[in-house]
């Protein structure tokens, strides 16, 4: 065989190689996370620090994929779709951040191992997918608790389940259709606090 033949053929080989073994691009999502802005000025504000605690839930939503399902029971994740963090860890991140800047408390902070404070908000997060039926929706499902450091005691919980509709079949509107959920989820969240502490006297009040 030809010298310059030979080497053209496996030039072609490694170059057929290396093509079937290219993979797809991934395409990373990322929820609506408030920026560092000041937190609103309030001349009273609880005299209690919030901390928030992290989200439990199963090793799918640990995980960077966005989850799907139908109607039924099955579940499965997009390979290249996937989240630039797991759900759990922004929708703490966006809770942190609403809370904060309300300038509803006297400080609001995220649970570690050294920090004080007399209330915890921790979440349970059962659903947050793309679900597929008649119409197409994104699903939150997500339980809250507040308890109380001093005594050990839940003194608030709030059940939030919604599924929003998703405008449109690329995965840019299902992320969009999650991200509104998480925010109203949120405000609601932000909404029963308020008024929970406005009603309630805290032990933590001198």
């Amino acid at each position: 065989m030809n010298r310059k033949i030979a080497v053209w053929l496996w030039a072609l080989a490694v170059s057929l190689a290396s093509g079937c073994g290219a993979t797809r691009p991934s395409s990373y999502y990322q929820l609506t996370v408030p920026g560092d802005i000041a937190p609103v000025a309030d001349p009273k504000p609880y005299p209690v620090t919030l901390l928030v605690g992290p989200i439990r839930t199963s090793h799918l939503y640990r995980e960077d994929h966005i989850v799907y399902s139908s109607n039924g029971e099955s579940m499965g994740t997009y390979e290249f779709q996937r989240w630039a963090q797991p759900p759990t860890e922004m929708i703490q991140e966006i809770l942190l951040r609403q809370l904060r800047t309300s300038g509803r408390y006297r400080g609001v902070d995220v649970l570690r191992s050294n920090s004080r404070g007399d209330y915890l908000l921790f979440g349970r997060l059962f659903d947050f997918k793309e679900v597929s039926g008649n119409a197409l929706v994104a699903r939150l499902t997500v339980e809250w608790e507040l308890r109380d450091m001093k005594t050990a005691s839940t003194v608030w919980t709030h059940y939030y389940t919604h599924d929003e509709p998703v405008n449109g079949k690329e995965m840019s509107s299902v992320v969009a259709a999650l991200d509104h959920n998480v925010q109203q989820s949120v405000g609601e969240v932000k909404s029963g606090l308020d008024q929970f502490f406005s009603v309630q006297q805290p032990n933590h009040i001198p």
